[in-house]
C-alpha cells in the first residue's frame, strides 16, 4: 500500500488539525469510558477485547486498528498519512486521559462526561477528517466493502459492521448503554455541524487554455 495525502497545499495547518483532532479523538473516548454509560460500537468491541485480555484499552485500539489496516490490502484501499497517524495517536491518548481521569459517582457528573465526550467526538472527526489525510482505518474498511459491492450502500456496509462489533463487544463484557443510542443518533449531525468550519479543500487544478488551431492556408 502506497501513502496518499497531499501535504503541498497548507502543511502546517492540515497536520496541526489532524493531529489536534486525533488527540481529541482519544480525550473523547475516555470520557465516554469513565462516564459508565455506553460506548460507541467500536468502543464496546475495543472495551470487551481489553477486559477478555487485560491490555489497555489504548494498546486495543491500536492493535484493532492495525489488524483493520491490513484487511485494506485485499480490499485495495490506500492509506494516508492521517490513517497511519489515526492507528498510533488515537489509542495512545485513551491511555492518558484514561491514567489522567478517574471514575466518576454521581450521575450528573457522568451525564456531563457522556455529552462532553460525544461532542467531543463530533468535533474530533470533524477535524480529522477536514485535514483531508486519509480516513480512519475502520471507516476505510467500511468504503472498502461498499467499493466491492457496487449494489450495496455505505449505510447498508456501515451499520451490518457495527451491529456485528457491537454484537461481539457486548458478549466481551464491553459497556452498551443510553450512551451508545446516544452517540449513534447525534455523532452524524454533529460532524455535518462542525466540518465546514474544519474542512480545507484541495485548491482547484488551474486548466491550461485551449489552444486554438492555426487557420488553414
Amino acid at each position: 500500500m502506497t501513502l496518499i495525502g497531499n501535504l503541498r497545499h497548507r502543511p502546517v495547518r492540515r497536520l496541526l488539525q489532524l493531529f489536534v483532532g486525533l488527540l481529541l479523538y482519544g480525550f473523547s473516548m475516555a470520557l465516554m469510558v469513565r462516564s459508565e454509560l455506553g460506548l460507541n460500537p467500536w468502543d464496546v468491541f475495543h472495551q470487551g477485547v481489553s477486559r477478555l485480555t487485560g491490555l489497555s484499552m489504548g494498546t486495543v485500539v491500536i492493535a484493532v486498528g492495525a489488524l483493520v489496516l491490513l484487511t485494506w490490502i485485499p480490499l485495495r484501499q490506500r492509506p494516508g498519512v492521517g490513517t497511519v497517524a489515526n492507528v498510533v495517536v488515537v489509542g495512545l491518548a485513551v491511555d492518558l486521559t484514561l491514567a489522567l481521569l478517574p471514575p466518576v459517582e454521581p450521575l450528573a457528573a457522568q451525564i456531563t462526561l457522556l455529552i462532553a465526550g460525544i461532542v467531543g467526538n463530533g468535533v474530533a472527526t470533524a477535524l480529522y477528517l477536514g485535514a483531508r489525510l486519509g480516513p480512519g482505518p475502520r471507516d476505510g474498511l467500511m468504503t472498502g466493502f461498499a467499493a466491492r459491492r457496487p449494489g450495496r450502500s455505505l449505510r447498508l456496509v456501515r451499520t451490518v459492521l457495527e451491529i456485528g462489533v457491537l454484537a461481539v463487544g457486548a458478549l466481551l463484557g464491553g459497556k452498551l448503554g443510553i450512551g451508545t443510542v446516544a452517540y449513534a443518533l447525534a455523532i452524524g449531525p454533529l460532524t455535518q455541524l462542525f466540518l465546514p468550519r474544519f474542512d480545507v479543500p484541495e485548491p482547484e487544478r488551474e486548466v491550461p487554455p485551449r489552444i486554438a488551431p492555426a487557420p488553414a492556408t
